[in-house]
C-alpha cells in the first residue's frame, strides 16, 4: 500500500472512472476499508490512517477492468471434484 494507491482507492470509492484496462494491487477489503472510510468521512488523518493500516496485510487482487483486459485470459482446463 502506497500514497498512490490509497489516492486511487479513494477515487475509485467515490464514483471516478479510470482508464486502466487492469489493475493488480492490494485490496481494501473490510478490514482495510473501514480505515479507508474514516479517513474519507475525516474522523481519521491521513497519517492516522496509515498507523492503523500498517500493521495490516491486505490480500491482493487483479481486476479486469474492460472488455479489452479480458483478451488476456486464455481457458486453460477446468477439473471436476
Amino acid at each position: 500500500m502506497t500514497e498512490e494507491w490509497l489516492d486511487f482507492i479513494i477515487a475509485c470509492r467515490s464514483g471516478k472512472d479510470h482508464e486502466y484496462d487492469i489493475v493488480i494491487g492490494a485490496m481494501a477489503d473490510d478490514q482495510i476499508y473501514n480505515f479507508v472510510s474514516d479517513y474519507m468521512d475525516g474522523t481519521i488523518t491521513r497519517e492516522q490512517f496509515w498507523v492503523l493500516a500498517k500493521f495490516k496485510y491486505p490480500t491482493h487482487q487483479i481486476a479486469f477492468c474492460s472488455k479489452e483486459s479480458l483478451k488476456c485470459l486464455k481457458y486453460r482446463d477446468c477439473e471436476v471434484l
